[in-house]
């Protein structure tokens, strides 16, 4: 408080007294005690009401003591449970959160973790996956430039996230207490399978399987890969001392069409604590891709035999070649490929029509192109009775499809009649033409969209020199008939807007997210907010049925499935306003990826504990750990003295004291008739 306020509070001292003795003592007749009353309530109130008007700021100060946080972080995840640990690590967690010791030197702050890091007290060893990263990005965030200890009880087995080794931070020291059975038992693990989630039908998918061992035996182990009763795998693999891991590549068939479960089994003679990770189950989607495609000519060419084999090997196709007149029902084909059309080819394009099957028109010398303008309208010929040879320029622009230059400017010209060829709408350029040097500005191979269904125009005759080219240029056709395959490709494929779209996954291990999203799009295909969704699923085995609601979300609806158990299901989504519908199917695997270890990760926590400079302890070893703790001088408590200054203004109580005492004085008065 400054000099010139102490002198303004004495100064309204004064005022106050003067004026209370003035007007109740001075020209008072009698000086009672009455009168000593009201002058003293007169005083409270004249100085109270100059202390208002002074308001003198008043500083308090309190001393606050910070102690330094340690977190307490319990595993929660269900490999505790299946290492026989749970006992252990809440007798630890109790040890640790009931010393009275380490409550006064720290800040006790208890948490649990699985998948996700929370605050708890309670544990009940269920959870699904173990996120130690988590950990470590939670704590980072909730003690920002803070320095401080923790204490995680935990077995040190990860199965998501990032390497946890180097996610704490180093200035902070992490203290691993490890639950868990150390004693190394002998065990051999699928530890991990990779393989595509699709595979094409009559095909075979490759499968990578990594093979660990534990132990210090030579062993040797029997590695196979069964679908139900049937073995279509099976080799011996041998471990040792020095050799701790096998990887397998595989390569299984597709010969049944859907989702296809495969179990990968490894076993040997010997007795292990833990066989529930021997074997690991597996899913691929294999897609039936099969097209047939009709090659329609009125004439022979050897433009025919080169285009049938060349699409032909991908084992997918199957290439018919057949008049216009004997080709009666279009719906048995994915692709028509009409070469040379002229008048004769009138029904095939009639019928097309109303099939709307996709085409690749091919032209040249015998080609009736009055004709062809008449039944197609995304080229425009008008073209003279002469002869020209036509050389390929590749358009890197080219956008529809991924594709190289194989060296189509040293490819055989195409033969073709001369004139000018325009294109009308949406068509897109792979080759354009030139003759000789001179650029026509017209294509040569081109393709066209409409209202979904797509076209392809290779304009001239003799491309069966091009495959031979090539072949005598590499030694090989591949690459060419793989580009002949991607035409072929893009004309197979519709790709339609649909209304409705869901997004789903053919398969899920148990214990991870089953999220299915789906997409509501009105007539104009923009996303429809106001979609109101549901999903019902359907256990195969069991006919039980639950039914969901989609959550919107970002342009999106979602929902999530987690909590079913392994098999499989059908489910259906429907949009209640049109009645639109999906219908989908998924597989469960079962798996538990916390039931795959057979002991705690001590070399990780070791390292973790060296990264941090902490120290790794044992269930034993907990009364070690409370002392290092206690003794540590790194983690004492801050004592802080906090200044609070507040204006005398904002003291309600003043206020209200000063309304008492007039009022009690006017009350006084009145009562004794002196007003």
């Amino acid at each position: 408080m400054t000099t010139n306020t102490i002198l303004l509070l004495l100064l309204s001292l004064l005022i106050a007294g003067g004026l209370s003795f003035f007007q109740y003592y001075y020209k008072a007749k009698t000086k009672s005690k009455l009168n000593l009353v009201l002058a003293f309530l007169r005083f409270l109130s004249i100085f109270g009401i100059l202390l208002l008007l002074i308001n003198p700021i008043m500083t308090r100060k309190t001393l606050e003591t910070i102690k330094t946080p340690l977190p307490v972080v319990v595993d929660n995840s269900s490999s505790i449970a299946d290492l026989k640990s749970k006992e252990t690590a809440l007798e630890l967690y109790k040890k640790l959160s009931q010393n009275k010791e380490l409550q006064e030197k720290f800040d006790l702050q208890s948490y649990q973790f699985d998948s996700e890091f929370q605050q708890s007290e309670e544990f009940d060893f269920k959870g699904t996956q173990t996120n130690l990263d988590e950990v470590a990005k939670s704590l980072k965030s909730i003690y920002k430039n803070t320095t401080f200890p923790t204490v995680l009880i935990t077995d040190g087995n990860q199965t998501s996230g990032n390497d946890y080794v180097y996610s704490f931070d180093a200035n902070n020291k992490v203290y691993p207490l490890v639950v868990g059975d150390t004693t190394k038992f002998l065990d051999l693990k699928v530890s991990q399978l990779n393989v595509n989630k699709y595979a094409f039908q009559k095909n075979k998918f490759p499968v990578e399987v990594f093979l660990n061992y534990s132990g210090n035996k030579n062993v040797t182990a029997d590695f196979r890969i069964s679908q139900g009763n049937s073995v279509l795998s099976k080799q011996t693999v041998s471990f040792s001392q020095s050799k701790k891991s096998v990887i397998l590549n595989v390569l299984l068939p597709a010969d049944k069409v859907g989702i296809q479960v495969f179990k990968a089994t490894i076993s040997s003679n010997q007795k292990e604590k833990n066989t529930y990770n021997n074997t690991k189950n597996f899913a691929v989607e294999v897609i039936d891709q099969k097209t047939n495609i009709a090659i329609v000519s009125a004439i022979n060419h050897p433009d025919l035999g080169a285009l049938k084999r060349a699409i032909e090997t991908n084992v997918q196709r199957k290439v018919s070649v057949l008049k216009p007149n004997l080709i009666n029902l279009l719906q048995d084909y994915n692709i028509l490929i009409l070469y040379q059309p002229t008048n004769e080819f009138k029904s095939v394009f009639e019928k097309n029509k109303v099939a709307g099957i996709n085409t690749f028109i091919i032209t040249g010398n015998s080609t009736d192109f009055n004709f062809l303008n008449q039944q197609q309208n995304n080229l425009v010929f008008k073209m003279s009775s002469q002869k020209e040879d036509y050389l390929a320029e590749f358009n890197s622009q080219f956008t529809l499809f991924a594709m190289d230059n194989l060296g189509f400017e040293n490819f055989p010209p195409l033969q073709n009649p001369f004139g000018t060829i325009t294109t009308n709408g949406t068509v897109s350029t792979l080759l354009s033409s030139k003759i000789r040097n001179i650029a026509t500005n017209s294509p040569l191979l081109a393709f066209a969209e409409n209202q979904g269904k797509r076209s392809a125009f290779l304009l001239g005759e003799n491309s069966w020199k091009w495959r031979i080219q090539f072949h005598l240029d590499h030694q090989s056709f591949g690459k060419y008939d793989v580009f002949v395959d991607k035409i072929i490709q893009f004309l197979a494929s519709n790709d339609s807007k649909k209304s409705l779209a869901v997004n789903h996954e053919s398969f899920y291990n148990s214990g991870e997210a089953i999220e299915i999203t789906a997409s509501y799009f009105n007539k104009n295909y923009e996303f429809d907010e106001k979609a109101r969704l549901t999903i019902s699923v359907t256990n195969i085995k069991t006919k039980q049925t639950k039914n969901y609601d989609l959550l919107k979300g970002n342009n999106s609806f979602k929902v999530n499935l987690d909590g079913l158990s392994a098999g499989g299901y059908n489910f259906s989504v429907k949009e209640l306003n049109s009645k639109t519908s999906y219908s989908g199917h998924f597989e469960i695997l079962d798996f538990n990826i916390e039931k795959q270890f057979v002991n705690p990760d001590v070399e990780k926590l070791n390292q973790l504990a060296t990264q941090t400079q902490g120290k790794i302890y044992y269930p034993n070893q907990v009364n070690v750990l409370i002392k290092s703790l206690l003794e540590d001088e790194n983690y004492k408590a801050i004592q802080k003295e906090i200044l609070t200054k507040t204006p005398l203004i904002d003291w309600v109580w003043l206020l209200i004291l000063i309304a008492i005492t007039l009022t009690s004085e006017w009350f006084v008065r009145k009562y004794n008739g002196m007003l």
